[in-house]
């Protein structure tokens, strides 16, 4: 019994030096420590180091309005000397603004966008712009990828008021915004030169 467990500490101190010899040779810089901590600290740069290759980064802008917590998740590309709208992104087709993970709208309350009731929790959120107009789509999926739009788990289509703003915007941004003159707020999404909005209210 004595000898099985010596083996088994054995085994275990081995298994302990192997990790940590990965880890100092994936990550030097990390593994200052001489200790097991070292290598989970190691593990965490790289996960960290993994994000940070993303191309566009994944953020969220939040706002609460009367009542309820109001969450826009995306993906952020950039313009990088790009022409945007109606080039790197289409008109006539339906596009996810964002990239990646596809964009979610998140509510503690129902919502009214508009004219569209929308349940409270996640929906993704789709654009389909046109030379004339904007609109926006809300789905009743709660995730999913940028390229994957359903048609049919549409909520509702709403127009978007369009305008077109003088300095460009380079990185693709959401906001939320109370509305200062009473209740209900602005969803706004700016990109390039254009800015689209939609009202709501908090039901």
């Amino acid at each position: 019994m004595r000898v099985a467990k010596l083996s088994l500490i054995g085994l275990l101190l081995f298994v302990v030096a192997g990790v940590a010899v990965v880890t100092h040779a994936r990550v030097p810089h990390v593994w200052q420590f001489g200790r097991l901590d070292g290598a989970f600290t190691g593990f965490a740069a790289v996960v960290h180091a993994g994000q940070a290759r993303r191309a566009s980064p994944h953020e969220s802008t939040s706002g609460m309005v009367d009542g309820s917590d109001i969450t826009i998740t995306y993906g952020r590309p950039s313009m990088r000397g790009r022409e945007i709208f109606g080039r790197l992104v289409p008109y006539g087709r339906v596009w996810c603004p964002g990239a990646d993970e596809a964009t979610t709208l998140d509510s503690t309350r129902d919502l009214k966008l508009d004219d569209l009731l929308v349940p409270a929790g996640p929906h993704t959120i789709w654009l389909l712009p046109t030379r004339d107009k904007w609109t926006l789509i809300v789905s009743k999926e709660p995730s999913g990828f940028h390229t994957n739009y359903n048609p049919s788990a549409d909520l509702g289509h709403i127009n978007l008021r369009v305008r077109t703003i003088d300095a460009p915007v380079e990185q693709l941004t959401f906001a939320v915004a109370k509305n200062p003159e009473g209740r209900g707020g602005l969803v706004t999404m700016t990109w390039e030169t254009t800015e689209v909005s939609v009202p709501f209210t908090v039901q």
